[in-house]
């Protein structure tokens, strides 16, 4: 077959190199994708057990399959993975269970909803991250704690907006300022599910239990157990 009839040789081969360059930045990209979600998810495991103090770069590489050199390649240095995690873990929740609940119209469905997705999210060995962080950073003027700060405060603001509603339709009775109702909503379902020998089913239930609780709510009637995801 002469070179007119396929289109010509030199144009076929300039077709096809392109493709190939095309193909290898996405697997290049791919792999860059890989190795951060893997050094992010043992930094999270990390700061959960030791926090940001003791958390040692060299074994979070190491967790993830990678080395040293690796890490660095992604991450400036300590400050600036730990809040990649922080902000991975946020990404994470928001996915897993704050959309679902910001979605439920009814806001003591929507809270309810939060309570049990929050329990079954922290029986992950990553779920630790912001409570260890907060406690750690706590009054101090520092990167991390200022993410933490913006993070837990919108958290905060989302389930007073959700109190609020409640009780101006009448599905939450009146109580203490919604700003401080929210406070403790959240603290009790993280002393909850922070409690090493509450484990599943019976987490979902008692946060639930919890957050009612808190509301003024009776308890609500018994649920099918929820399993890990």
């Amino acid at each position: 077959m002469s070179p007119e009839a396929d289109g010509g040789t030199g144009h076929g081969a300039e077709t096809s190199r392109p493709t190939r360059r095309v193909a290898g930045r996405r697997t290049q990209a791919d792999r860059r994708a890989r190795t951060r979600s893997a050094l992010l998810e043992a930094a999270a495991r990390g700061l959960s057990r030791h926090g940001y103090a003791n958390l040692v770069l060299e074994r979070v590489a190491a967790e993830a399959g990678y080395t040293r050199g690796a890490l660095y390649h992604q991450f400036a240095g300590k400050e600036e993975l730990a809040l990649a995690v922080v902000r991975w873990v946020d990404e994470t929740w928001a996915a897993e269970v704050g959309d679902q609940a910001a979605a439920e119209a009814d806001p003591v469905a929507g809270l309810m909803l939060m309570a049990r997705g929050h329990a079954v999210y922290c029986r992950r060995d990553v779920a630790g991250v912001i409570r260890v962080l907060a406690i750690e950073f706590a009054g101090r003027d520092h990167p991390v704690a200022r993410e933490l700060s913006r993070i837990l405060g919108k958290l905060t603001g989302d389930v007073e907006r959700r109190i609020a509603e409640g009780r101006r339709s009448g599905a939450i009775p009146p109580g203490p300022p919604a700003a401080d109702t929210a406070r403790a909503c959240l603290g009790a379902m993280e002393g909850l599910v922070s409690h090493d020998l509450i484990g599943p089913p019976h987490d979902v239930e008692l946060a639930e239990r919890a957050v009612r609780g808190v509301l003024g709510l009776p308890p609500a009637g018994p649920r099918p157990s929820v399993t890990a995801r």
